[in-house]
């Protein structure tokens, strides 16, 4: 599968003659447009074509849909199914494909620049649920070849499926002359297609339209209800929700619209989800940074494994499951989760033997890494709620305000 480290290996092919030619990021500032360049309209393209899958039923809009804030569509199940006869089930919840532009490559080390001295808070940045992809060029290939998603065997038939494509000859057209390219054919045309998906999530306002109610509030443009700014003081009360902790609220560099994550990985102790197939094998366990979709960390710090990358919290309200296992179905009950988790663990985990099992999707061994300090996590039995019920509805109404309109 190709990665990040293996796109990196490739300094002479197509991939790193788009980033000589400054085709793959856009300049700082650069303003979207509705008219893609013509990579970008190969991307587009591309993104819709089920015949890339070897089912010939499953494109990226399959799994990203546009009608659906490029996450999942309404009416799929918690995670989505694929493969070459359609019977595979993915192993985590598709996450959405929209507000990825500022997100940046993974590091073990990510520093906020929260007061005047950079705090490293470990772990931060790529792309999908473990970061595994440090672009979005890396990040188009991975369900192309997952056996459980599009389900190329390898590049030569990822190629072929490119070749035999209505998208064929403009590839070749963007190509240009193959005798200026040292890279085998396989690795351009994966690479030219990569890129070409990439441009097109760059390009595209569609991806990053900021078009919220709560983003006309912080234009000046809008108003929130009554309910809304509780719940948007809720949001950002560190003892109260302490959501803005993760999921900053305020405008970012240079004035841009919040983007609702800090890009960094948190182990919050998500009940197991039975639901999932993978599940129904005991030993089977969903690590995150640790595995099993990536192993690079794990031989380093075990201190990682349960941690998964925090997402956007725009365009939350539309989903229809939530977590990397799709354990939740409400936003209700992801927040009560958040501020019941160990003041009430019979009402999320399981008990055996009398005992209830905390943290149970997690060996016991990495069990120490779930997040036990950061309100409102921090509270013991006993102790009262860090939100009450209509607290609870306040701030599920804020979160509403993140939608976009388009």
């Amino acid at each position: 599968m190709p990665t990040a480290k293996r796109l990196a290996a490739r300094p002479n092919g197509f991939f790193a003659a788009c980033v000589a030619a400054s085709l793959i990021w856009p300049h700082a500032g650069e303003a979207a447009t509705t008219h893609l360049s013509p990579l970008a309209g190969l991307g587009k393209a591309l993104f819709f074509d089920k015949s890339l899958s070897s089912s010939g039923q499953l494109a990226c809009a399959s799994c990203h849909s546009p009608a659906n804030a490029y996450a999942a569509p309404r009416g799929a199940g918690p995670v989505m199914m694929g493969g070459p006869r359609m019977d595979q089930q993915g192993r985590r919840a598709v996450p959405s494909l929209r507000y990825l532009q500022h997100v940046p490559q993974f590091t073990r080390h990510l520093y906020l620049s929260r007061t005047d001295d950079p705090e490293d808070v470990g772990p931060g940045g790529g792309l999908m649920w473990d970061g595994r992809a440090s672009t979005l060029e890396d990040q188009a290939l991975v369900p192309l070849l997952d056996p459980r998603e599009m389900a190329n065997r390898d590049m030569h038939e990822l190629a072929g499926r490119l070749q035999g494509s209505a998208e064929a000859a403009r590839m070749r057209a963007l190509q240009g002359n193959p005798a200026q390219h040292t890279a085998p054919e396989d690795e351009r045309l994966a690479d030219l297609a990569a890129v070409a998906l990439a441009r097109f999530e760059l390009e595209d306002p569609s991806f990053h339209p900021y078009d919220s109610r709560y983003d006309a509030y912080l234009e000046g443009t809008g108003q929130l209800t009554a309910q809304e700014l509780r719940g948007l003081e809720l949001f950002n009360s560190p003892d109260k929700g302490n959501c803005a902790e993760c999921h900053p609220s305020t405008p970012g560099p240079g004035g841009r619209p919040p983007d609702f994550t800090d890009y960094r990985f948190a182990a919050v102790g998500v009940p197991r989800n039975p639901a999932l197939a993978a599940n129904e094998r005991a030993s089977y366990f969903d690590l995150g940074l640790c595995g099993p979709l990536r192993s690079d960390l794990l031989r380093e710090s075990t201190e990682y494994c349960g941690m998964f990358r925090t997402p956007t919290l725009r365009n939350t309200a539309r989903r229809a499951y939530f977590f990397h296992n799709a354990r939740f179905t409400t936003l209700q009950d992801v927040v009560r989760f958040y501020v019941t988790r160990d003041l009430d663990p019979a009402r999320w985990y399981p008990a055996h033997g009398g005992r209830i099992e905390l943290y149970d999707d997690l060996p016991s061994v990495f069990r120490q890494n779930v997040d036990r300090s950061d309100p409102p996590f921090d509270r013991r039995p006993g102790q009262a709620q860090a939100l009450s019920e209509v607290e609870i509805a306040d701030l599920v109404a804020f979160l509403k305000t993140l939608d976009d309109r388009s």
